[in-house]
């Protein structure tokens, strides 16, 4: 993926995120997460990291393989908020009321 000036990789935004994370049990996230200091990070957070690692990593690091396919509900549901036109092209600038915008869509989404 290419990044445009003012963009943020996902690997990157994770550093920022680190401090607001909630409690977890696990932190469940693709192969572009794979990375020694993020691990760490999660495990003195006490997180469990369920993240495969990279084809070339030296030595791959075990994860749970049958967590790591529920990941895909996680998927589904940005796909769907995806297709309300007001979240895809972020209609709203202020952050409070695009998560508002968010919780409405999911909501919805949820009793459909």
């Amino acid at each position: 993926m290419l990044l445009t000036e003012g963009q943020v990789s996902d690997y990157k935004g994770a550093a920022l995120m680190l401090d607001a994370l909630p409690k977890a049990k696990a932190m469940l996230g693709d192969r572009g997460y794979d990375a020694d200091w993020l691990r760490n990070a999660l495990i003195a957070k006490g997180i469990t990291p369920c993240i495969p690692s990279k084809t070339n990593r030296k030595t791959p690091i075990p994860h749970d393989r049958v967590l790591y396919r529920q990941r895909h509900r996680i998927e589904n549901m940005f796909g769907k908020l995806k297709d309300w036109r007001r979240i895809h092209t972020r209609y709203d600038r202020c952050a409070h009321t695009f998560f508002s915008a968010i919780a409405i869509a999911a909501t919805v989404i949820f009793w459909l």
